[in-house]
């Protein structure tokens, strides 16, 4: 058997493990994570988290990560058995990414505006902390959306249907337009976020370990006859605050090592796919290529549908209570 045989052979072998990853594991992921981000959003709602700005972040994250998984997946699936639209007409390629790519740096923004409330929240100062208002959270989740329509409008020229050697028919047609929207892909919509993710996760950290050391009274200033006067706040008025606070941070910043985990593959891939576009590559090395492009990818998909299962594993009783309060309501459990 000649060594051209056997490279085809391996590629297509190769290139029936991709249709299967798109196939099943595509479904698999699909299915929870339309469940798990439902159950958000219905947990969020709960009388003891609908108050609290950063619960209304997370909150219109999972509305975001349900349009990116329905955005992306379902093309996914379709794609295994060689039935995507999107690969072959042209506007449903142009709608897709867009509204996908849209939904992703939209979710993307917003878990950083997330990782800044607690941020504010956990802050020394009285004046941070007042920042975070449900005013305040309205406010950064309408311009998050509409930073995110401006920075992928471009996509309506850039992707077009039926192309060749490219990862997905549906992609860059030129590759000025690969090279903006695979760095757009990678350092904006992600590597920005999780950078500025972890460095306010670890000044949060920080900001713990000083008030623990501190361990101040808090206090408020008011206005007298005699003049301005300092008063003790009982600790335990705000015992209930803190305790939510506390375990929506710990919530956030597990989830914050998730995304960095599962998406930063992804942008790695895309920046590769751009740099490398003119190498000659074999036959087999387009089937790796290939394969490792769609496996980066659902891994992608799965930090868009893993974060019900991450609040309730790490969200203490705070989460599930709420969310034994929403299946009694469901089940009619008194």
């Amino acid at each position: 058997m000649s060594s051209s045989s056997i490279d085809a052979d391996i590629a297509t072998i190769l290139n029936n493990a991709t249709n299967q990853i798109n196939r099943y594991i595509s479904l698999v992921v699909f299915i929870f994570g339309i469940i798990g981000n439902i159950l958000n959003i219905f947990v969020f709602l709960h009388r003891t988290l609908r108050s609290n700005s950063c619960s209304l972040l997370f909150l219109t994250a999972s509305i975001g990560n349900i349009i990116t998984i329905i955005s992306g997946l379902i093309t996914r699936m379709l794609s295994g058995w060689s039935a995507d639209l999107t690969n072959t007409i042209d506007w449903l390629c142009k709608l897709r990414i867009v509204v996908l790519w849209t939904s992703r740096t939209f979710v993307m923004w917003i878990l950083m505006l997330t990782t800044i409330d607690r941020w504010l929240s956990s802050s020394i100062h009285v004046h941070y902390r007042q920042k975070t208002t449900l005013k305040n959270a309205y406010r950064g989740i309408f311009l998050v959306l509409l930073f995110s329509i401006i920075l992928n409008i471009d996509l309506l020229y850039c992707y077009q249907a039926n192309l060749l050697n490219t990862p997905l028919k549906c992609y860059s047609k030129t590759e000025i337009c690969r090279l903006i929207t695979d760095f757009t892909y990678a350092l904006i919509i992600y590597t920005i976020p999780l950078i500025s993710m972890t460095l306010f996760g670890l000044a949060i950290i920080k900001t713990i370990r000083q008030m623990h050391h501190r361990r101040v009274q808090p206090i408020v200033t008011t206005e007298t006859p005699n003049g301005l006067q300092t008063v003790n706040i009982p600790i335990d008025n705000l015992k209930q605050k803190k305790k939510i606070d506390r375990r929506l941070l710990r919530m956030h910043l597990i989830q914050v090592f998730i995304l960095c985990t599962l998406n930063l593959p992804a942008a790695i891939q895309r920046l590769y796919s751009t740099l490398t576009i003119n190498n000659d590559k074999s036959l087999i090395q387009l089937s790796i290529e290939n394969l490792l492009f769609n496996v980066v990818i659902h891994l992608n998909y799965i930090s868009s549908g893993i974060t019900f299962y991450i609040f309730t594993l790490y969200g203490g009783k705070l989460f599930r209570n709420a969310f034994w309060d929403l299946m009694k309501n469901i089940l009619f459990i008194k």
